[in-house]
């Protein structure tokens, strides 16, 4: 099977994704809470002054402004990478919607309808007794469909005929 050649990342994407790894590591807040005990612990030698302060409400501004952009790229390209897997695994299974390849495009709005779909359908699960039981997006609009269907038939089936007498 060939492979294609993938694209090299950029050296900011390899540094965010690294850092983002190692700012979440043990390590990583050992290395903080150790440098905080250090600067709390030399507050009586400054005499805990302005400078002393000055210090670690700088350095903490500065590192925190930066690793927020740091970890948000790297939190951006695993998303997509996570939506990419889950759109595929949406459209390689026959039973599943394909409506909802596209549903990071949809209104707020819009999501809370296919929630209140899957609440539903959460609903209908608990109450079928085999866990094997399949339920779609697109299921259920065609049960919703048949039972309209059937609900206007018996409509037709139950009103008695009306019978018109001829005038006099």
């Amino acid at each position: 099977m060939k492979t294609k050649k993938t694209k090299k990342s950029s050296a900011f994407e390899k540094f965010a994704t690294n850092v983002s790894k190692a700012a979440g590591s043990t390590p990583a807040f050992i290395g903080a809470f150790l440098i905080v005990v250090a600067w709390a612990a030399s507050g009586p030698i400054f005499d805990y002054s302005e400078t002393w302060q000055l210090v670690i409400n700088t350095g903490t501004t500065i590192i925190t402004f930066l690793m927020v952009f740091l970890i948000q790229k790297a939190q951006n390209k695993d998303s997509l990478a996570i939506q990419l897997k889950l759109n595929e695994l949406v459209a390689s299974n026959e039973l599943s919607s394909n409506s909802l390849v596209d549903i990071e495009n949809m209104t707020e709005e819009e999501m809370i309808i296919v929630q209140k779909y899957y609440q539903r359908l959460s609903e209908l699960a608990k109450r079928d007794e085999s866990i094997r039981t399949s339920h779609s997006i697109a299921e259920a609009h065609e049960q919703h469909s048949r039972k309209d269907k059937n609900r206007s038939e018996q409509k037709t089936i139950q009103k008695p005929a009306v019978r018109k007498t001829p005038k006099k």
